[in-house]
């Protein structure tokens, strides 16, 4: 048993391994670089990083194979190793401070990753001028909305997630008097009107704006400037029977409308939306160019944060590289929409990230800085007095 223990002991404290772990992260890194084209950042994100393995299909097939080890499978496994050479080989004390600190830096900076993978989200706010939002939109999930419209004053918003009505789940919320039942699910679609169709399958839709389109799968997208926007045929199920099946997209610019039990009822597959606790109004969108051409010189937004209580607003500036963080939240300045005419350019998108291990790197970063100073300076030293001392010896 003791020589088994010492067999994984040499195994998580050896050299090599913190070798072989650091040759495969360059090859991941380059493999992860040359997929970036296809995938984007996000795709290569889930399929390089956020993952314990690459998955690859089998050709021909649906079928995952793992073909390499994965960004949390290799930093595991690398924090392991450290861990392990720390506790077996390094001894507590002032002249190994600097290594303490530098090593202890990089262990948090692999903890602050993983839990930025696990933790981080990202969501778009889009404002156009004088508009006032106090919700942000994913740009890659999205959501079933039901929306109980009866009061003028306020919607009360049922919201289901994308991965329940891809995977056919019923749904029955205390707040709504029917069931909802997914019929069908579409990733990605491209939808047409069905008179532009002629010889289209029927529509699955009894209800709604779907029954006069024509809803047709296409591949998944993972490209940076692309987007999914998909689809679903949902049936409604009240105490007494259906109420009907409709067509929901994302593409769909409007909710539908219908009432059942003397409500008013809207119906719509729409962008993920996360609820600020403030609310947002875009003042004033600059986008400066260099005088002569048309290169980007910067692109900033004004906008006023208005709390929820009422209390006055206060205006903020967010340009590159100076995020507004409030709340938890961290809004940078992403893009804008272009149009024709520079001087028209009045909508802006900000990126909306909340991410409760943000300080993780940085503090990472200062004690790595901090600790490789000191062993330096504590080496620097000891060479010195070496140094001096080596003239008196040699008198004597």
């Amino acid at each position: 048993m003791n020589a088994i223990l010492r067999q994984f002991q040499d195994f998580f404290v050896s050299l090599k391994l913190t070798v072989v772990l650091l040759a495969l992260s360059i090859v991941l890194i380059f493999w992860a670089t040359l997929t970036q084209a296809d995938l984007g950042v996000w795709g290569v994100h889930e399929k390089f990083f956020h993952s314990f393995f690459v998955l690859e299909k089998i050709p021909g097939t649906e079928v995952p194979l793992p073909v390499f080890p994965g960004g949390y499978f290799i930093g595991g496994l690398l924090l392991l190793n450290l861990l392990a050479a720390h506790i077996s080989r390094f001894r507590l004390s002032w002249r190994k401070l600097g290594i303490w600190l530098t090593h202890s830096g990089l262990i948090l900076l692999l903890v602050g990753e993983f839990m930025s993978g696990l933790w981080q989200e990202d969501y778009d706010l889009t404002l156009a001028q004088g508009e006032t939002k106090n919700y942000s939109e994913s740009e890659r999930y999205d959501e079933l909305a039901v929306i109980d419209a009866t009061d003028p004053k306020i919607d009360d918003v049922v919201a289901i997630p994308e991965e329940l009505i891809a995977r056919g789940d019923s749904v029955q919320s205390p707040k709504l008097p029917f069931r909802i039942v997914p019929r069908a699910y579409y990733p990605n679609t491209a939808l047409q009107m069905r008179r532009d169709a002629p010889g289209a399958p029927p529509s699955l839709a009894t209800q709604g704006i779907g029954m006069q389109i024509v809803a047709t799968p296409i591949p998944v997208t993972s490209k940076e400037d692309e987007r999914n926007l998909p689809a679903a045929f949902v049936e409604l199920v009240g105490p007494d029977g259906s109420l009907g099946t409709w067509l929901v997209s994302a593409e769909l610019p409007m909710p539908q409308h219908f009432s059942f039990a003397g409500r008013d009822w809207k119906l719509a597959m729409r962008f993920q939306r996360r609820y600020l606790p403030f609310s947002l109004t875009l003042v004033k969108f600059s986008h400066d160019v260099y005088p002569g051409t048309d290169i980007p010189k910067n692109f900033s937004s004004q906008v006023r944060l208005n709390p929820a209580d009422g209390a006055p607003g206060r205006d903020v500036r967010i340009y590159m590289n100076n995020p507004l963080r409030t709340a938890g939240l961290t809004f940078y300045q992403k893009s804008f929409v272009r149009t024709d005419r520079p001087e028209s350019d009045s909508t802006t998108i900000l990126q909306v990230v909340r991410n409760p291990s943000w300080r993780m790197p940085y503090l990472a970063c200062l004690m790595m800085a901090i600790g490789m100073v000191l062993q330096f300076s504590l080496h620097l030293a000891a060479f010195a007095r070496r140094r001096r001392a080596a003239p008196a010896a040699a008198r004597t």
